[in-house]
């Protein structure tokens, strides 16, 4: 099977090596190919290896191959290996499966970009970054898969360089990333002083044999560290600025993002890091209540916000919080359930808001759309199935991942937990479908020049959304409550302690068999409450937002800059950096460095002044160098007796 495993990587890599050395000498047709074609065979022999995975007994699903030692130095050893597992399996399907459907969209979504090749070598690359960063059976390989992934997203968000927006995005979510990747390495060494190595297995198997008193002081630093650097990846507070300016890049990039890769890395890596995080509550409550403030502070800023990607964007924040909540309160299945239905709507939506984007022929805002349902229906229709679905409306799939971190919030965390995340369906539900209403219905304020060319994507870019509209449509059965598979398959990683049980199990957390029910009746009520309300506002009367914005000034400007974080976080830390940096150029390199280097030249020029005066060129000077000499040789050989 790590055979198998090994082809998985394989495949986008050398789809990296071909479009980036040779791509620019073969057709688009054929680079398309190549790049689509080594996403899907990775993700055909991903589903060999879960159906691989299922036929097994569930103490069984465990794969570990040690491919050769990378390093080995004094008594740190690390190897390079891969470890597949339920957790392990079920991300490399959404990664490549999501992935390759997101592959086949840009084929036509690209088309005409004269960066054709290197935008799908770059592709390739994310890909593999991401497969690395998941299938790999120890921290340090972790970790260059994860500044993989910043690398690629580096490349991807600022791949039309002739755009400074876009080249300033890429430093920012480059440099962003490497604060938290900076607490994530610090982490690893950490651990290796405390557990003499590195290795999952290893490390995971000490933890649980009760070598660490729970709250260990120890654990608790090694679990923040850890946390930090998901923070950044994962775009939670205070590190998530770097997010809604990765829009900048091409529209299946962000649905990538945001939807299978990068993103889902922080998640994943404290869900893998399960054993570690139980062993520490208040590292357990710092991630619960980081992940519950960013789900609401994203959603309320997605309120208003006025570019169809960066309401998106802002939607992906929030609907990490709600995975880290799950994470935080010990419910490690039904994060890593919501991280799976969200990769599906979530793709669909930004794939569908490139189709709306194509159709304008390049506008984003949303004051400029309107109507379109008519012009574009395959784009309306499954838009409207990833808008229901992120709402959370039955039977739609984030209506039953959501509703069962909203359940487990309340049942093993606390009441505030559950306050926050339900206000934040709230504001998900209503923002969403403000985004629909102005998108597609409504009367037109389509410029007349883009109405001219309003048309339906082709049929490479509908196929992929009609699949993820399909998938968030049967996605949540899955995890329907009494009968959850995922539990089940996810249960070997997580083991008791990794979902609620409605009665009667010996694992898990107990509660009324009623409460599930109960919980699905309310969170479905919110969500159509928000639903309404959006309706009411941009359909009915749509003359209210203006009335309510004006009544509401303050809070309605304060939302719609974002609550000035990137203002406040320019003033703290980029400008005091900068004017840090002026005075070391000043100080340092210009005065103390280079005013070394130019006073040794300086020095030496002075002493050239200083000697050329021995080299005049003339006959009669050097005739009485030779008489002084000679004077100077007799006067030391008289003294000299």
């Amino acid at each position: 099977m790590l055979n198998l495993v090994a082809l998985i990587l394989l495949f986008p890599i050398v789809g990296t090596a071909i479009n980036g050395l040779i791509g620019k000498r073969l057709r688009k047709e054929t680079v398309g190919y190549v790049a689509c074609g080594a996403v899907g065979l990775s993700f055909l022999i991903s589903i060999l290896v879960f159906i691989g995975l299922l036929l097994l007994p569930p103490d069984a699903r465990l794969f570990e191959k040690q491919l050769f030692t990378w390093i080995e130095s004094g008594s740190f050893k690390s190897a390079a290996g891969l470890q597949v597992d339920p957790l392990s399996s079920l991300m490399i399907l959404i990664v490549t499966g999501v992935g390759f459907l997101i592959h086949i969209y840009s084929i036509g979504y690209m088309h005409h970009d004269k960066g054709y090749h290197r935008y799908f070598c770059y592709l390739n690359l994310f890909t593999f970054s991401m497969l690395l960063l998941v299938l790999s059976n120890n921290f340090l390989l972790m970790f260059i898969g994860w500044e993989a992934v910043g690398l690629s997203s580096y490349l991807l968000n600022g791949f039309w360089i002739e755009k400074k927006s876009a080249s300033n995005a890429a430093k920012k979510a480059f440099v962003v990333n490497r604060v938290g990747d900076f607490g994530f390495a610090l982490g690893i060494m950490l651990i290796f002083l405390t557990f003499h190595s590195i290795d999952f297995t290893e490390v995971f198997s000490a933890a649980s044999k009760g070598n660490f008193a729970v709250g260990s002081f120890t654990v608790t630093i090694i679990t923040l560290l850890l946390f930090m650097g998901a923070t950044g990846k994962s775009a939670q507070i205070p590190l998530y600025t770097w997010l809604p300016d990765a829009m900048e890049g091409p529209t299946p990039v962000s649905a990538l993002i945001h939807a299978a890769t990068m993103v889902t890395a922080g998640v994943y890596m404290i869900a893998r890091c399960n054993v570690l995080y139980m062993l520490s509550p208040f590292t357990m409550t710092v991630v619960a209540s980081i992940g519950a403030v960013t789900a609401l502070f994203a959603a309320s800023i997605g309120l208003v916000q006025n570019d169809i990607k960066r309401v998106l964007a802002y939607s992906t924040i929030s609907q990490l919080g709600y995975m880290f909540v799950a994470c935080g309160v010990g419910a490690f299945t039904a994060g890593i359930f919501h991280l799976m239905t969200h990769a599906f709507f979530k793709a669909l939506l930004f794939l569908g808001s490139g189709s709306v984007i194509h159709a304008l022929s390049g506008e984003q805002d949303m004051r400029k759309m309107g109507g379109l349902r008519r012009h574009i229906p395959t784009t309306y229709k499954t838009f409207l199935v990833g808008t229901v679905a992120i709402a959370g409306i039955p039977p739609f799939a984030g209506f039953f991942s959501k509703d069962e971190i909203l359940l487990e919030s309340l049942v093993r965390g606390n009441f505030w937990y559950w306050a926050v995340g339900a206000l934040a369906a709230f504001f998900t539900a209503f923002y969403m479908f403000r985004l629909l209403f102005m998108t597609f219905h409504g009367e037109s304020r389509v410029d007349h020049h883009a109405a001219e060319h309003l048309h339906e994507s082709p049929k490479n870019m509908t196929l992929p959304l009609t699949v993820l509209a399909g998938l968030s449509v049967v996605g949540g059965f899955l995890g329907i409550p009494g009968a959850s598979a995922i539990s089940n398959f996810l249960a070997p990683v997580f083991g008791e302690h990794g979902h609620t049980e409605i009665s009667g199990s010996e694992a898990g957390v107990h509660h009324s068999a009623y409460l599930p029910y109960l919980m699905m009746v309310v969170s479905t009520a919110i969500a159509i409450a928000g639903i309404y309300l959006a309706y009411q506002m941009y359909i009915k009367k749509p003359e209210m937002p203006k009335k309510l914005a004006e009544r509401f000034g303050l809070i309605y400007k304060l939302l719609l800059n974002k609550y000035y974080v990137d203002e406040i976080y320019d003033a703290l830390f980029v400008n005091s950096v900068k004017k840090c940096s002026i005075q070391l150029w000043k100080q340092v390199d210009a005065r103390m460095i280079d005013g070394s280097v130019n006073g040794v030249a300086r020095l030496v020029g002075w002493f050239g002044n200083v000697l050329r005066y021995l080299q005049t060129g003339y006959v009669r000077n050097y005739a009485f160098y030779i008489v002084v000499g000679c004077i100077c040789i007799l006067v030391f050989a008289v003294l000299g007796r």
